[in-house]
């Protein structure tokens, strides 16, 4: 089986990065396309051994990468295409089709109760993206979370299966060494209580909620890892609250050492390097970030996490479920701040998101779609099909914080 991936961009991102990893453990001959960005992550892959192709897209109304997409598709006789993110399933889908491919997965990623990957859930978002889904074989939802959402939306309820994205856990295991080494390479005082975030630097990550909330922990430190257009605005907002000198930005941290010059530390390192991991992000479709400060040991204090949610109550115990609101997470990094330093043992809830097991459960996808058969087994795990909550783009009652009431 030769497969093709379309991702939308290679910079650093979960999507990108799970990209990467699962193409170290699927079984088949893979290539990938990107339609724009062949950032970080497209190097990484090729330092792999991988191959990538940069379609060069201008833009989301470029179609004259439709017809480029479809002629590289043709000519390299695939016999699945998978395509990840939004702009990639679009253009993707009707590429495959139109070069004869039967079958075609698409991985849904970043379906939020509100936006999807920063677009608000619209009719028109809605509309192209079921519009395509509808010339794929099947739909990936990277938890049950997303599986709901999928239906909610319209996708019909046989075509989706759920494969989580998957870790390394051992790659993410507490290294004593390197925290020593990373905490000299940020500057972090001997001693200090470093709480990590780590992320695009977006709005909707809402990392501004931490500098709030670092602003009433006096002599604890903020690492926050991750690139994006939101770092002037944060780098403004921490000068104002007067605690920029306790603020680092590691910039992207790549999953191991084979980031570019100037990259920040290694993720590894940089999770053995703080004491805490906060993410204050109300709308996640996986919470990828979370699970590998789970799988490196750390207590996290969070908003949403479908890859902890998901799972039955009390599964992983250092995970503090918290409001939106600064005052809420000052008071939980109050809390893991008493708890004292020291490493959590890690659950064995991390072994459901292992890469291996999820790697092969999306080869049972693969072989499923292309010879036209159900899985032996339900679109999503029956244990989770809970009553159903609002349709993507509804009111959602995790959303309706003011801004004004997030920043106190």
């Amino acid at each position: 089986m030769k497969v093709l991936h379309v991702i939308t961009g290679l910079g650093v991102g979960g999507a990108e990065q799970q990209l990467r990893l699962l193409l170290r453990h699927l079984p088949y001959e893979a290539d990938v396309v990107t339609l724009t960005n062949p950032g970080a992550v497209a190097r990484a892959i090729v330092a792999d051994g991988g191959r990538v192709r940069d379609l060069a897209m201008a833009g989301n109304r470029d179609l004259a990468a439709l017809p480029r997409l479809t002629r590289l598709i043709a000519g390299g006789h695939y016999d699945v295409v998978h395509t990840h993110l939004y702009r990639a399933c679009l253009y993707g889908r009707l590429a495959a089709r139109l070069a004869g491919v039967r079958t075609v997965v698409a991985t849904e990623h970043s379906l939020g109760e509100t936006r999807m990957e920063g677009r608000p859930l619209g009719p028109g978002v809605r509309g192209l993206y079921l519009a395509s889904e509808r010339l794929g074989t099947a739909t990936v939802a990277v938890s049950p979370t997303i599986a709901r959402r999928l239906v909610r939306w319209g996708v019909p309820r046989h075509r989706v299966q759920v494969v989580p994205n998957g870790i390394d856990a051992a790659r993410f295991a507490f290294d004593p060494a390197a925290r020593t080494a990373v905490r000299h390479q940020l500057g972090l005082p001997d001693g200090a209580f470093a709480i990590g975030a780590v992320g695009r630097l977006a709005a909707g990550k809402r990392f501004h909620v931490l500098l709030d909330a670092l602003a009433e922990l006096p002599g604890a430190w903020l690492v926050l890892a991750g690139g994006g257009d939101q770092e002037q605005a944060l780098r403004a907002r921490a000068d104002r609250l007067g605690v920029a000198g306790r603020v680092v930005f590691a910039g992207e941290c790549p999953q191991d050492d084979t980031g570019p010059e100037g990259a920040g530390p290694a993720l590894p390192g940089l999770l053995s390097a703080v004491d805490c991991l906060a993410s204050p992000s109300g709308d996640e479709a996986f919470g990828l970030a979370v699970l590998e400060g789970i799988a490196a040991g750390l207590p996290v204090a969070y908003v949403t996490c479908p890859a902890v949610d998901d799972l039955p109550a009390g599964s992983v115990p250092g995970a503090l479920r918290t409001g939106r609101t600064a005052a809420a997470f000052t008071g939980a990094l109050r809390e893991l701040r008493r708890a004292g330093p020291g490493r959590l043992p890690v659950p064995d809830a991390v072994r459901r998101y292992c890469v291996t097991t999820t790697s092969a459960q999306l080869v049972r996808v693969y072989e499923a779609a292309a010879a036209r058969v159900p899985l032996p087994r339900p679109a999503y795990d029956t244990a989770y099909d809970t009553a159903p909550g609002p349709a993507p783009g509804a009111a959602h009652p995790t959303t309706n914080t003011s801004e004004k009431e997030e920043t106190r």
